[in-house]
Parts: C-alpha cells; sequence; structure tokens
C-alpha cells in the first residue's frame, strides 16, 4: 500500500446504539484503495451493524463515516453509487430473469440501458449463466441466484464491494472463480469489504484481517502479523481473542451426549 494514497474509506469514532445496548463502541478505520479487507467477528459483535452504516441503510449513528472523500450523510446517495453490495441474505424477484433483474438494478445506478445490458450479458456468460439469462429465477438453484446476486453488486463498476458470505451456495468451481475476481478487481484499485465465518477462505484471500468482538476491533493486521503476534491459526487467533480459549471444548460435551 502506497503510504501517500488517501483512504477511500475513513471511519472515525463510529458508535451505535440499539435501545439501551451499544452495539458499536468507538471504531476508528482507514481503508485504503486496492486492499481486500477480511471483517470477522462472532454473533452479535457488531458485523452487520458496520456494514449496513457503511452501505447507508443504517442513518441514526455516532461519529464520522466517508467513502471516497464523501460524508455519508451528507450525501448518502453518491456514497451507495460507490459501493457494490452483496447481503448474506437477499430476496431477488422471482418472476424475472436476470436480464430483467440486472435492467433493474441498472436503473437504480441510473446506468444507460445499452451499458447495463452489455455488462450483463458478459457476466452472466462468465459466471456460466449465459444460457440461462431468458430463463424466470423461481426455477434456480441457490448457487445461480448467489451468482446473479454478485453480478448486480458490481455491474455498475463500484470503488468498495461489500460482500457478505459471498460463496453462499457456490459449488467448487465458481468459489475458485469467485476468488480469483476478488483478486482482480483488487488489483484494479477496488477496495472489497469481505465478511465470513469460513476463517479458511478470509485467511487465503485478504490482505487485511480486522476482528471485531463486542463493538469493538480487537485485532487488525496481515495474517502473517496475527500469526506471528499470537502464534496461531486465524481460527485460534479469533477463538483467543473472542474469549473461547478452548475451541474443542463445546464439541466434546457433544460428542459425550451420543456415549
Amino acid at each position: 500500500m502506497n503510504e501517500q494514497a488517501q483512504p477511500i474509506i475513513s471511519i472515525s469514532r463510529l458508535e451505535k446504539w440499539y435501545d439501551s445496548k451499544q452495539i458499536l463502541k468507538g471504531i476508528d478505520l482507514d481503508i485504503y484503495p486496492g486492499q481486500i479487507i477480511g471483517y470477522i467477528g462472532p454473533n452479535g459483535a457488531g458485523k452487520s451493524t458496520t456494514v449496513k452504516i457503511l452501505c447507508g441503510l443504517i442513518s441514526d449513528f455516532r461519529g464520522d463515516v466517508t467513502v471516497a472523500g464523501i460524508d455519508i450523510r451528507q450525501d448518502t446517495l453518491a456514497v451507495k453509487a460507490k459501493i457494490g453490495y452483496v447481503p448474506e441474505n437477499a430476496e431477488l424477484y422471482d418472476v424475472l430473469t436476470p436480464m430483467e433483474y440486472l435492467d433493474f438494478m441498472g436503473k437504480l445506478y441510473s446506468m444507460d440501458e445499452e451499458t447495463t445490458r452489455r455488462r450483463a450479458g458478459l457476466l452472466l456468460h462468465g459466471f456460466g449463466l449465459g444460457e440461462h439469462r431468458d430463463s424466470r429465477m423461481d426455477t434456480f438453484s441457490k448457487g445461480m441466484r448467489q451468482k446473479v446476486l454478485l453480478i448486480s453488486g458490481i455491474i455498475h463498476n463500484p470503488t468498495v464491494i461489500v460482500l457478505d458470505e459471498p460463496l453462499s451456495g457456490l459449488d467448487a468451481n465458481a468459489v475458485i472463480m469467485v476468488k480469483e475476481l476478488i483478486a482482480l478487481l483488487a488489483k484494479e484499485g477496488k477496495t472489497i469489504f469481505y465478511c465470513s465465518h469460513m476463517m479458511d477462505v478470509v485467511e487465503k484471500i485478504s490482505d487485511r484481517i480486522l476482528l471485531i468482538n463486542e463493538g469493538a476491533i480487537v485485532a487488525d493486521g496481515t495474517f502473517e502479523s496475527l500469526k506471528n503476534e499470537h502464534g496461531e491459526t486465524l481460527e485460534r487467533v479469533f477463538a483467543r481473542l473472542t474469549g473461547r480459549t478452548d475451541s474443542n471444548l463445546d464439541a466434546s460435551h457433544i460428542l459425550s451426549a451420543l456415549d
């Protein structure tokens, strides 16, 4: 990373409450162009809340968030135009075909029809869905639907791509292809914000890993730096820093119940 580069994402003193419960406790982050960020943490740690704030889906928070120099409070739509978001659980319009759905997405991003259709055709072909471009999606498998969601997240050529469990439902070949695509997008200067519970994938694709626990960032570095500091695999680092020091304990109890 060029130390002179300006952050593409800047988060300062980020706090969020739900009623009386504080979910985010003063997060400070600068993320730079071309970085692949692995954002990990246990359920309830604040991952989804961070992502929703970053994507402009939650507005009542404390602190400052800018994307490409744009204050998310001042111009939420401009920030959304810079971001491609693939949520973990999203509903497609099943009665539409992929081409119809992507045409709809293009209109949301104010893309011209010719560009939308050209990119949609090329992307569907690249994801192995070319022959299904005009089939209704209510006939699609989970993996096929996930591919359409991934396409919808990048069709407008965003600066920042937020992926929440993007490999869900994909077969082995598609997983390999998506990993390669993430690396190529980063080389082009795109910033990838990758949320997942699949530690082995995060370990392999990320050049920077952020671990959040109880609303605070408790680890920030490359996999090698975290490994050198803690002397562990990423799974063990995760277990240690989130308070679960014996990851075999629960499994052993479960196994003993079968005796």
